[in-house]
């Protein structure tokens, strides 16, 4: 979706050729017209074809024209001939655009011309080299599920079983594991089963490494912040490995690699449309950004596609916390209260008080449940992207109560789809949506990425996603296959959505936020140096894979000072028992999910990520699985397990946490609680992205998309040190003074626990109940920068204690913002605490820090620069145009306060104060 467009406004959004036709479904006749904020229609794209590459496979160019590809597109050719010469690739094109075709024919040529090669000549001695290998790698299995289905689609109209493909990872049984570390040419992944199982035990899969020509690491956009780092490292000692156990001689005659003995494979890294796509996939596999070739001009044919912005109608009247009356505020379970009683990250709604709006909306869910079952009732095929797994059942369930009171055979073409389900159940979903059998899908974000589901008419997204990037991807699915399409972003009651409804250049002129993340942090460099060192000594030789030599040996130095790893004359050893990789968690996922078990059959119900379990899962939740209701009885914390008796309730359960912070070493290990951004501070072990609860529940966790560590993969743990949680060394609260300032870095300790929950009469919403739990406290700790002030400077600045909280709450956020700039990281990185009084300190606080256990650097650097930091934050906040804040300076897309209190005039005075007092 390019940023131009024909636009219209609520005025005129109903004139002939500036809407779609299912958009004046949505108006309802003009009933609904002062909902529509504006639309944009993006033209129709005509497909550049281009030719068919001399070297492809004639089997697979036939099996791909019986699939109906007469030809490949311009974009995919030229990637295809790029990757085929040996080049490292950046493919970065739109949603539905063909990426497939691009890595898939140069990687499964080049394995058929090793074997035709053998075949022919199988008498000579590069014969032995034996035939290329693939590996392919992407964040979730779904996705590598729907990969292999589509290549044995491919095979077979190619006749060309002799390729052997499978998928390899945690689910995949031992007997299984060995046939494909044997026999598979084409191995699909996810980074897990790299860094837990197949690179641990490298001398297993000494043949599929020796012969692994390509590595192509789809969804390249999904690989960001701390988790993206980790992944960058993850396949940077699959190089190292792949180079030492390739052959020294040449492949076989007539492979593409020929001229290319003992070298690192070909990379092809195919992401969404984002910023500086060279630069992320080079960061990604290990290559300065001007080795890579990137093929970003997308020649895909694309319908016209109708974008409109939507704000729900205000309500009549109000009736309590969670939202507006009438049905789709969801009965579901596991939404985590803020210690000031806002609803957690996990939610779809804010939960405030009525008196906090004068003019109430009505519900984003229950406003896209409407949507739904009106383009269902008219035959079209719809996806509904929701913020969590509990928004996503309950638009499913609304809808098909909406359906059912008029035509009941289409309630049951309506489905959710999220995390938690089983595999089974997903491929189900995924298959139903393919032939017709479900028309309306309300889905996490686990269908934003490639799974392949065309032919979609619409698309509706309720709530912000957190990104453009995000937002353009499940944007994309409308109209694929060159169809016209109509997108729908629907607002939540929540300042950041509402600013967006208002002001369209920002969702649609605005530019792509790059993918920011950082391999040489020395907090993630470390264990996986370790790791490193586990496979094969660690030689000097090795070090410019991992970073600049410089950095990586001083790792190396505190490693070994720590007793981690041993340094001799040949290198740097790990001389414990077993692997390093359990040393890190690549997606501080918090352990290995828990199950759902139904009491009496014992069947298998989903499952639900370890760190939101207290929440989702405690005794008398109700969990909701495609529209049936059970109540939990039992949650097993040790042994992983949650029992649920199917039960009709009328009523949803809402937990309530609270979260504190506190300063390691302070006198007083208490601390107040303020402004605590539940999504800008997670408080169990933190994702590094929507891959954070409230933007990507279902990218970065789940039994469907990661691989938790288990004995198959890691069998001999080991006593030894672990690498510094800290390298540089950050010990004991260090601070400076600026007069009335004080700076701070130091460890921290995020508590929160579940203490309770409230039972709520649905739809109205009543509360009927609260009960309190007895659950464990969860700790992350991590590293934290602060900075304090005094009460006479906030009142020099014209700040007093009605509007403290506001200005502290919007500089922290602004800060949040800025700090990327100046740390490579991203904002989902980051957690945010401010407090007009904070025990530990005794003053007016705000905090950032590592959403990370241990910390990952980025709050040492904010320390470091933090006049540099702080002044542009300042600048940011008083350069935006906007009255009243907005995205753009102190909103932000993850606030588990819902952005309340904001002032940006009191934000703008305090950091002129503090400012003020700078040293420089």
């Amino acid at each position: 979706m390019t940023p131009v467009g024909t636009d219209a406004s609520a005025s005129d959004a109903s004139s002939p050729g500036l809407t779609h036709p299912l958009l004046d479904v949505l108006l309802a006749g003009g009933r609904r017209r002062d909902r529509l904020t504006h639309a944009r229609t993006f033209p129709a794209r005509e497909g550049t074809p281009g030719a068919w590459p001399a070297w492809a496979d004639p089997s697979l160019v036939a099996g791909y024209r019986k699939l109906g590809v007469t030809a490949p597109w311009t974009h995919q050719q030229v990637a295809a001939e790029a990757a085929w010469a040996g080049h490292d690739v950046a493919l970065a094109t739109s949603t539905g655009s063909g990426k497939s075709l691009a890595f898939w024919l140069p990687a499964l040529s080049s394995v058929r011309a090793d074997t035709a090669a053998t075949v022919l000549d199988a008498g000579r001695i590069e014969s032995t080299a034996g035939r290329g290998a693939v590996l392919y790698m992407c964040p979730t299995k779904a996705l590598a599920a729907d990969q292999l289905a589509g290549l044995h689609r491919l095979l077979d109209a190619a006749g060309a079983r002799d390729l052997r493909v499978a998928t390899c990872d945690g689910d995949t049984p031992v007997e299984e594991r060995r046939w494909i570390r044997d026999h598979a040419d084409v191995v699909l992944t996810n980074p897990d089963f790299l860094h837990y199982s197949l690179l641990p035990q490298h001398q297993r899969w000494t043949r599929f490494l020796r012969s692994l020509r390509y590595v192509v690491v789809d969804e390249g956009h999904a690989y960001r912040g701390v988790f993206g780092a980790h992944v960058a490292q993850v396949l940077r000692r699959l190089t190292r490995l792949a180079v030492h156990h390739a052959p020294r001689r040449a492949p076989a005659k007539g492979s593409p690699l020929a001229s290319r003995p003992g070298r690192r494979p070909t990379f092809v890294v195919a992401s969404a449309t984002t910023a500086e796509p060279a630069t992320t996939a080079g960061r990604l596999v290990g290559v300065a950004a001007d080795q890579v070739v990137v093929v970003s001009d997308d020649a895909s044919p694309a319908g016209a596609r109708t974008f409109a912005l939507w704000e729900p109608p205000e309500q009549p009247r109000y009736s309590g916390a969670g939202g507006a009356p009438g049905p789709g505020s969801g009965p579901g379970s596991g939404d985590t209260a803020g210690a000031d009683g806002a609803a957690g990250a996990d939610d779809d709604e804010p939960q405030v008080a009525a008196d906090h709006l004068e003019h109430p909306r009505r519900t984003a869910t229950a406003e896209t449940a409407d949507l739904l079952a009106d383009l269902v009732a008219h035959g079209a095929r719809t996806l509904a992207f929701t913020r969590s797994r509990r928004g996503a059942e309950s638009v499913a369930s609304t809808t098909r109560d909406l359906l059912g009171a008029v035509t009941p055979r289409l309630a049951d073409r309506v489905a959710a789809y999220r995390g938690g389900y089983l595999p089974e159940e997903r491929r189900e979903l995924e298959e139903a949506v393919r032939d017709g059998r479900i028309t309306g899908l309300a889905t996490t974000n686990a269908l934003e990425l490639g799974v392949d589901i065309s032919g979609l008419d619409a698309v509706l997204v309720a709530g912000w996603p957190g990104t453009l990037v995000s937002l353009r991807q499940q944007a994309g699915r409308a109209g694929r296959a060159g169809a016209d399409g109509l997108v729908v972003f629907v607002a939540r009651e929540d300042p950041l959505d509402t600013y967006l409804v208002h002001h369209p250049e920002r969702v649609f002129d605005a530019p792509l936020e790059a993918t920011v993340f950082d391999p040489a942090n020395p907090y993630v460099l470390a264990p996986h140096l370790c790791a490193a060192a586990s496979e094969l000594p660690v030689r000097t030789d090795d070090l410019p894979a991992f970073g600049r030599p410089a950095d990586v040996r001083s790792v190396l130095d505190v490693l070994v000072a720590r007793g981690a790893l041993r340094r001799r004359s040949s290198g740097w050893y790990w001389t414990h028992g077993g692997s390093a990789s359990h040393l890190t968690d690549l997606r501080g996922a918090g352990g290995a999910p828990v199950r759902v078990a139904e009491v009496g059959t014992g069947r298998l119900l989903g499952t639900v990520d370890a760190s939101s379990a207290d929440g989702q899962v405690h005794p008398g939740a109700v969990y909701v699985h495609q529209g049936t209701s059970y109540v939990v009885t039992e949650l097993d914390l040790t042994d992983g397990i949650a029992l649920a008796v199917r039960r009709v309730v009328d009523h949803g359960t809402w937990s309530r946490d609270v979260t504190d912070i506190s300063i390691v070493g302070a006198a007083d290990d208490s601390a107040d609680v303020g402004n605590i951004d539940d999504a800008d501070a997670p408080a169990a072990p933190a994702v590094p992205a929507e891959i954070d609860r409230s933007g990507d529940p279902d990218l970065a966790a789940g039994p469907d998309s990661t691989d938790a560590p288990g004995p198959a993969d890691h069998p001999d743990e080991t006593d030894a040190p672990r690498p510094a949680d800290h390298p540089d060394g950050v010990d004991r609260p260090t601070t400076r003074r600026w007069g009335p300032v004080t700076w701070g870095v130091g460890r921290v300790d995020v508590a929160s626990q579940v203490v309770g929950f409230q039972r709520r009469r649905l739809p109205d919403m009543a509360v009927l109940g609260t009960e309190p739990l007895d659950l464990p406290v969860r700790t992350l700790s991590t590293v934290a920068v602060w900075w304090t002030v005094t009460d006479e400077l906030l009142e020099s600045a014209g700040i007093d204690t009605a509007t403290a909280p506001g200005a502290l709450h919007a500089a922290e956020h602004a800060s949040i913002g800025l700090l990327p700039l100046l740390a490579t990281c991203d904002r989902w990185d980051l957690g945010g605490v401010s407090t007009a009084m904070h025990v530990d300190t005794e003053q007016a606080t705000v905090f950032v820090y590592d959403a990370t256990p241990g910390g990952a650097g980025f709050a040492e650097r904010g320390y470091e620069l933090g006049e540099t930091w702080l002044r542009a934050t300042r600048d940011a906040i008083a350069g935006c145009p906007c009255t009243d804040g907005c995205p753009g300076c102190v909103q932000s897309p993850k606030c588990g306060n819902f952005n309340s209190p904001l002032d940006k005039a009191a934000a703008v005075r305090l950091l002129d104060a503090v400012l003020a007092h700078a040293p420089g």
